[in-house]
């Protein structure tokens, strides 16, 4: 099933009129990372504040719905933002990396994947990664799964 006939089902199961939603897939491990939401466990994730500027996206807010894809892109459930907020690396916090379900749900493991994961996206747009670069934390909620 795609995004769009999971969007589809849906709207029409819950009757929401009008609304958007974005698609996407985690970006470190999609299938791992999508089964972890679909077991309750992932209801939290992070990205790189200046990817979004330098692919001038717009940030994600409360109430925000997103299809979630899995390695193929194919949709695997939707959920709906909940909080966002926008700290330097160094200030995430261990309440977030646990909402992140990853590894052991630790701080340490948490700063580990994504200092790795943050300085390959930031070189990809030919940028350094430092622990004073922005962090998105979003939080969400698993909504709908087909």
């Amino acid at each position: 099933m795609n995004a769009e006939q999971m969007w589809n089902k849906f709207v029409s199961k819950n009757q929401i009129k009008e609304m958007q939603y974005q698609s996407w897939a985690f970006g470190a491990a999609a299938d791992e990372l999508a089964d972890l939401v679909l077991r309750g466990i992932k209801t939290g994730t992070a990205s790189a504040y200046p990817i979004y500027e330098a692919e001038n996206e717009a940030l994600p807010k409360n109430g925000d719905y997103s299809v979630i894809l899995d390695s193929k892109n194919e949709a695997v459930c939707i959920i709906k933002t909940t909080k966002v907020y926008i700290v330097p690396f160094r200030e995430v916090r261990k309440e977030h990396a646990g909402k992140e379900g990853e590894g052991d749900g630790s701080l340490e493991y948490w700063r580990n994947v994504h200092d790795e994961f943050f300085s390959k996206e930031m070189a990809e747009i030919g940028k350094l990664f430092d622990e004073d670069m922005p962090v998105v934390c979003e939080e969400f909620e698993l909504v709908f799964i087909p």
